[in-house]
């Protein structure tokens, strides 16, 4: 906004403050110049938990996830979309630094690159009943209109 790169759309009812200035929080925006998406996601925390869908990879619990190195770290395994699942805290301890086979789990499905359009269908559920009200009119174009 201060770099006028987008217009506001929509604002949420609260503000942020600093000692000079009080401002709206803004729910809507759009950008004025467009930018191509990319095509690599991004390994984030975040889009991690949306490929796996909020759901430990080992028991299939939801809530209180963290991330575990399917080849521990300690065994030469590195921090990759193809070998970072989520977990919850439960599986993780049990887990440790050994290998599935060694304390008999198994995952949900294989960890491997989430590709862009997929994470975007996930995040159009996520996270459940969390929508602001001021989203609705611009997200969900291609859901089917009640007759």
């Amino acid at each position: 906004m201060f770099l006028d790169r987008v217009d506001i759309v929509a604002e949420y009812d609260d503000f942020v403050h600093s000692p000079s200035c009080k401002i709206r929080i803004p729910s809507v925006v759009v950008l004025k110049d467009y930018v191509k998406p990319q095509k690599r996601v991004a390994f984030t925390r975040f889009n991690l938990f949306l490929r796996d869908e909020f759901c430990c990879q080992y028991c299939g619990s939801k809530g209180d996830l963290t991330f575990d190195h399917v080849i521990p770290r300690a065994r030469g395994g590195i921090t990759s979309w193809e070998n970072v699942v989520a977990a919850c805290s439960r599986c993780n301890l049990k887990k440790g630094s050994k290998s599935l086979r060694q304390v008999g789990m198994t995952l949900r499905k294989p960890p491997r690159p989430p590709a862009a359009e997929e994470l975007r269908n996930l995040g159009r559920r996520f996270p459940p009943n969390h929508l602001h009200e001021s989203w609705m009119d611009y997200l969900y174009w291609d859901s089917v209109l009640e007759a």
